[in-house]
């Protein structure tokens, strides 16, 4: 999911708790914290078969050893974080999306996020980890091998 997809799904429901789940269920403690947004910018890859860039932003949850808090951060919170960091760098709005996280039911990774969907009581954010892939592939349309 891009930047500007996942931005624009939050600003749809503000006021909800953002909670952000894995596909065995287990969601990040609540109380989480943002506090590292980055953005990687034509990140360079060179291998045998081609060199590659790509651009990612990159936003880290974190949850304190210590942390008490039973709520979730709403959509509106995180919203205002990523505003203020967006104001001091340059964010591409087409760069994918992903969250760095780790604890005993999230394996330390930068997961990519694959939908968020509004319920009743709160914006669920479906992570997925990142898996082995060709990128030259992945960016050649209707390609089915990349070398």
């Amino acid at each position: 999911m891009t930047t500007q997809d996942f931005i624009a799904q939050l600003r749809r429901a503000t006021d909800k708790p953002l909670r952000f789940v894995n596909a065995e269920g287990d969601t990040i403690h609540a109380g989480y914290h943002l506090p590292r947004s980055k953005q990687r910018n034509s990140i360079p890859l060179t291998a045998v078969e081609k060199q590659n860039r790509w651009n990612e932003t990159v936003m880290q949850l974190w949850v304190p050893a210590n942390e008490i808090s039973e709520q979730f951060m709403t959509a509106g919170k995180f919203l205002s974080i990523y505003e203020k960091v967006s104001c001091m760098i340059d964010v591409d709005p087409n760069a994918e999306v992903r969250f760095e996280y780790g604890d005993e039911n999230f394996f330390p990774s930068n997961y990519h996020v694959d939908s968020v969907i509004e319920e009743t009581d709160a914006l669920r954010v479906e992570l997925r980890p990142p898996q082995t892939t060709c990128k030259a592939r992945d960016r050649a349309a209707g390609a089915s091998c990349c070398c």
